[in-house]
């Protein structure tokens, strides 16, 4: 009998009837410092459907362009002085981790102009992260982006699975370790 629930438990993991938590359990117990105020969600959450602007006028996307990767969606704003704090730990991140497997993706919702974003990114020496734009705060506004900055963690499928509101220190070994358990990598 023992087998049998064995056997059962291993096709329905298998089969995805069973969400499988573990890694999002792991990553939430690394958090320390900064990342406690980074909450994990019990069930992953579904995310909004709306279009951003991708950077320098290259058309639009939306979040399930980016599924198949953890994404780091950070909401962020030009006149935003917690985010102009946190925006070279975020290019940290994607530095170290950006690729197949996790992205950082950056938008600045609601009034900042192409040309104040490059400047924003000019003056915080950011070049490789990107400059997407929401004007009209729809896709903010979908996902409950009240304040900033606040940060997405999104699991491949697309799903919301950890928030965070307000800045946090990104460069930190606990950040690093959250992401490195989420994408299954051994981090630095």
């Amino acid at each position: 009998m023992k087998k049998i629930v064995v056997a059962a438990l291993y096709i329905a993991l298998s089969m995805g009837a069973i969400p499988a938590q573990a890694d999002t359990t792991a990553a939430a117990a690394l958090r320390e410092g900064d990342m406690r105020k980074l909450i994990f969600h019990d069930t992953p959450e579904a995310t909004s459907k709306a279009e951003f602007e991708l950077a320098d006028g290259e058309g639009t996307a939306t979040l399930a362009d980016f599924e198949g990767k953890h994404v780091l969606l950070n909401f962020w704003a030009t006149w935003c002085a917690p985010c102009r704090h946190e925006m070279p730990m975020l290019s940290e991140l994607q530095t170290e981790f950006g690729g197949d497997a996790f992205e950082v993706l950056t938008i600045a919702t609601g009034r900042n102009s192409p040309a104040a974003i490059s400047k924003f990114f000019d003056e915080t020496e950011i070049a490789n992260l990107p400059r997407h734009q929401d004007p009209k705060q729809q896709l903010a506004a979908q996902m409950g982006v009240f304040g900033l900055p606040i940060t997405v963690i999104l699991d491949p499928t697309g799903k919301e699975v950890a928030r965070m509101r307000g800045d946090a220190d990104w460069s930190s070994e606990s950040a690093k370790a959250i992401i490195a358990e989420l994408i299954g990598t051994e981090g630095s």
